[in-house]
């Protein structure tokens, strides 16, 4: 520790019973020019220092914090609403970007499932179309 840090201690005063000395009474000062800050323009206007000269008061305390508790109930149910309108929108674009994947293939199977597309795709394996149409076979009940 350096010594210049160290403080002398100051002698104690006696014990006698003296009177204590009358402190001064604080001279006001006289008040800064306010300018046109919100805050002055609240103060000029609400009028809320008589509610407050004598200290705060306690009857109103149970208004002031219902008051508060629906502000942040209010801010709450905005901030959810707004989360809630984001999810929403953000659901419809998916469900059209998917109605429009549906779309196009369902057009894609549509063109491909067509007799002439599905001979196209048989030929390589050396299966062709029937030029004959189609015929019903008739089997008698004895034969079967």
């Amino acid at each position: 520790m350096a010594t210049n840090t160290l403080k002398p201690k100051p002698k104690a005063a006696s014990r006698a019973n003296t009177m204590r000395p009358v402190p001064k009474p604080k001279v006001e000062e006289a008040p800064r020019p306010k300018g046109t800050s919100i805050f002055h323009l609240l103060e000029r206007y609400t009028k809320m220092d008589a509610f407050f000269k004598d200290g705060l008061p306690v009857k109103y305390l149970p208004y002031v914090l219902y008051g508060m508790l629906i502000a942040l109930f209010y801010i709450g149910n905005t901030h959810y609403a707004e989360k809630t309108i984001r999810k929403i929108d953000r659901t419809k674009s998916e469900t059209e970007d998917l109605r429009a994947d549906y779309t196009t293939l369902k057009s894609d199977y549509m063109e491909a499932s067509k007799q002439s597309e599905v001979a196209k795709h048989v030929q390589p394996l050396g299966l062709e179309e029937s030029k004959t149409p189609p015929y019903q076979v008739i089997v008698s009940k004895d034969e079967y």
